[in-house]
């Protein structure tokens, strides 16, 4: 199982607890982890990353172990920690402003 923290924001959203836990089919990819929290939890569709382009929304961030990984590509494997459970995947809502 796969571990993703949401911002507070989207686990309201979507009716869920902080941190939820997702079966991923096949490679595990950031792709494919918003691919299944999307088909589970469809009031998310577009929240995370835009639902024509499937690209990441502008200050949404995807960290693991506290490595920003934002400017992987989506597609890339994620590493062994995730996969197996043992660190999840964090979306955090970026701050800007100055």
């Amino acid at each position: 199982m796969i571990r993703l923290v949401l911002p507070l924001q989207l686990s309201t959203l979507a009716r869920v607890g902080r941190e939820i836990e997702l079966q991923v089919d096949g490679p595990v990819t950031i792709s494919a982890i918003l691919d299944t929290l999307e088909a589970q939890h469809p009031m998310l569709r577009g929240t995370i990353r835009d639902q024509m382009t499937l690209e990441r929304r502008p200050f949404i961030r995807y960290f693991v172990g506290g490595e920003d990984l934002s400017l992987d590509l989506p597609t890339d494997p994620l590493p062994e920690e995730v996969t197996s459970g043992k660190l999840p995947i964090r979306v955090v809502g970026a701050m800007a402003g100055g």
